[in-house]
């Protein structure tokens, strides 16, 4: 038997299902025919094999046994008190206003659009938006209650990105306390004597979404600072330390909410 038919039988012993014989080939090249070893019924599932394969060798898109490969990551990070990341987040979530609002459609497809901060609850952690309640966005929410915010400056880079629950609020008294007369241009007037863009117009809602976790990057320099060490960086080849790159845990805001 030469390597080609031995590496062919012991593949055909271990993946084939049991009712599949060797090749006549093979086993005629043979001076004395050999069973192949019985393996338990399991063993014989190619699916299963593969499965093994994958957990074991495509566990991550590593290609570095370096112990920092993201040096970005490594020169920005920083854990500071939780309230200083908390303050910090908030002013940021302040000055922008706008955001980006994802949901899930029922087709499974994720949906974006920009939203205007109305509010905020939960010691600043709950984010509260305007919505018009015949909108797709509020049949997503109702649906998968997941949802992602996120807020960025164009002019700087800087960014949050908060993941969280997102729930639907009509109850009147809400949406007096948040009312904006804005909203009428919004939703517009149906000169029903009902639908008229008012505080007792039944379209008009609340997005509350509640966080869970939370990261966000905001500037250590000046715009010009944060240039030259990017310019310091692209020369030495050593990653700048220009933001600072900060994560909130489910845990932290749970902590933070309940003070």
């Amino acid at each position: 038997m030469d390597a080609e038919d031995l590496t062919s039988w012991v593949h055909m012993s271990y993946i084939a299902p049991p009712h599949i014989s060797p090749p006549e080939s093979l086993l005629s090249s043979t001076k004395h025919k050999t069973s192949p070893p019985t393996l338990p019924e399991s063993s014989y599932s190619p699916y299963r094999q593969s499965a093994t394969l994958q957990s074991t060798t495509m566990a991550t898109f590593s290609n570095t046994q370096t112990s920092h490969p993201d040096p970005y990551k490594e020169k920005n990070l920083e854990d500071p008190s939780l309230k200083v990341k908390v303050e910090d987040l908030l002013s940021f979530i302040e000055k922008t206003k706008f955001c980006m609002l994802t949901t899930t459609t029922a087709d499974n497809i994720l949906a974006s659009r920009c939203m205007a901060l109305a509010a905020k609850e939960g010691h600043g952690l709950d984010l509260l938006f305007h919505t018009n309640t015949e909108s797709g966005k509020t049949d997503d929410v109702a649906s998968h209650s997941n949802v992602n915010v996120a807020f960025i400056n164009s002019t700087n880079g800087d960014w949050a990105s908060i993941s969280g629950t997102a729930s639907i609020e009509t109850d009147r008294e809400e949406i007096r306390k948040y009312y904006s007369p804005s909203l009428k241009g919004w939703v517009g007037d149906l000169g029903d004597g009902k639908h008229d863009g008012g505080p007792e117009d039944p379209r008009i809602g609340i997005i509350r979404v509640k966080a869970k976790t939370a990261q966000y990057a905001v500037g250590k320099h000046t715009m010009i600072g944060g240039l030259v060490e990017m310019a310091k960086g692209t020369v030495t080849g050593e990653a700048p330390s220009v933001n600072k790159l900060r994560h909130l845990s489910e845990e932290e805001i749970q902590q933070w909410r309940s003070q």
